[in-house]
């Protein structure tokens, strides 16, 4: 369960962020291999001002349509994540029009303790989530 959280600067409209939300998504879907229904997504808007990314001495042009993704997650293979950084700059280039110069990707590594999707629990160490106890996991109901 990847949580997705970008930082763009503010002024796409609704149709945009909703092109790159699913775009990335179905990139996560293909590379990372996460269910289909595993979606969390978080989009946070700042003023040009407040985003200040360089190139890093590598050439990169960086313009107003520059997109952070941070992605808090399982660990993964670096064959997988160099294959998301891949396809997901094709992706939002085809179906954007975002320049692979504009997309600064991070991962983040964490642990199945590290993750509690509702009702206090901790699903992984419960066995919720690979036990397909899903739709059982509701506010109040026993552990």
């Amino acid at each position: 369960m990847p949580l997705l959280r970008f930082d763009l600067v503010e002024g796409r409209s609704e149709s945009e962020i909703r092109k790159i939300l699913d775009a990335t998504h179905e990139v996560l879907l293909e590379t990372l291999k996460v269910p289909k229904h595993d979606r969390y997504q978080v989009v946070h808007e700042h003023k040009r001002s407040r985003i200040v990314v360089e190139d890093t001495g590598l050439g990169f042009v960086r313009s107003d349509h520059v997109l952070l993704l941070q992605v808090t997650s399982r660990p993964r293979s670096r064959e997988m994540k160099e294959n998301f950084y891949r396809l997901l700059v094709e992706r939002l280039a085809t179906r954007c029009g975002i320049s692979p110069d504009d997309v600064i990707v991070n991962f983040v590594t964490n642990a199945d303790e590290d993750w509690s999707f509702g009702a206090g629990r901790a699903q992984f160490l419960t066995g919720e989530l690979s036990t397909g106890l899903q739709a059982e996991a509701r506010i109040g109901s026993p552990a």
